[in-house]
């Protein structure tokens, strides 16, 4: 219901980037620079300043965006509230997701849910955690599950559950004799990591900072995307990763991949984050609550 161009401008916003703010609203980018001109235009003055290939909001665009959030935010409060005086759990639910979380933990929450509830539609965007705060901040998804903490001030984390990573190699490996690894004792072995931005890459950072090994002295042969590939990776023998418990627990169980716990225990939080200050469905409500139940369930049965 709200006004297309104040969507598009408010993307921008977020982003600081039309290139961006595109990708995100699945336009073109000359339609953004369209609809972002035709809103300068309406209000007669200059919302970004453009030089040297970046923009910035003006005085007038940061205080279009303290309106436009308000108004994105009553325009979606309006839709939900009318939609659900038909008492009835359905419509839409746009839900975005960390990689491991969405390839190994979410899919089981989703059916379950759908089960419960036919009439509402899931959509799940996968991308590591930095990507979906990114969407849920800038209000295009209505919520996300990441691992660790949002950094984000505009961002609510509730805690779901926790999970264990460990270093996780082929059985062949050296240090699959060991029934603990120390941190110190990684630097003396390749290593495959995740990719910047991942929550695991940050989480694992972390840890081994606190134990004072510094991240870049580990001996770092490849980074990856993709918890599958890593896994596929590390059974050739080419080294360690570290990684949830939960995501190579089949690997393990047939014997093609070993994981020993990390001393001290490297445990993180998995969370669920959304925007403050936004009025929440009785459909996302719904979905936040029974996910986090059957998320802590399942991590307590692995």
């Amino acid at each position: 219901m709200a006004d297309r161009r104040l969507q598009v401008f408010h993307a921008v916003a977020k982003h600081l980037s039309f290139t961006k703010a595109a990708e995100a609203l699945f336009m073109t980018q000359p339609a953004v620079t369209f609809q972002i001109r035709q809103l300068e235009e309406h209000f007669n003055t200059r919302l970004f300043d453009r030089a040297h290939g970046r923009i910035a909001l003006t005085p007038a665009g940061q205080v279009a965006l303290d309106y436009a959030e308000r108004i994105l935010g009553l325009s979606s409060e309006l839709d939900t509230r009318l939609k659900e005086l038909s008492g009835q759990v359905a419509g839409p639910l746009l839900i975005g997701a960390s990689t491991t979380i969405a390839e190994f933990l979410l899919p089981q929450v989703l059916g379950e849910f759908k089960a419960r509830y036919p009439a509402v539609v899931p959509r799940l965007f996968v991308a590591n955690s930095e990507a979906v705060q990114g969407r849920i901040a800038e209000r295009s998804l209505d919520l996300g599950f990441i691992e660790g903490d949002s950094h984000l001030p505009s961002l609510v984390t509730d805690v779901c559950c926790d999970d264990e990573l460990r270093v996780v190699c082929a059985p062949s490996h050296p240090l699959a004799k060991l029934e603990s690894v120390v941190p110190k004792a990684l630097m003396e072995h390749a290593y495959v990591s995740r990719e910047p931005g991942s929550g695991t890459r940050e989480v694992v950072d972390n840890y081994l900072q606190k134990a004072g090994v510094q991240p870049d002295s580990l001996q770092v042969v490849m980074e990856l995307g993709s918890p599958e590939a890593l896994k596929g990776l590390v059974a050739t023998g080419l080294g360690f990763t570290i990684m949830s418990r939960a995501i190579a627990a089949l690997e393990v169980k047939l014997g093609r991949l070993v994981q020993i716990p990390l001393a001290p225990p490297l445990i993180r939080h998995l969370s669920v984050v959304y925007p403050k200050e936004r009025f929440h469905s009785r459909l996302v409500n719904g979905f936040v609550q029974f996910a986090k139940e059957r998320l802590a369930a399942m991590q307590a049965a692995a």
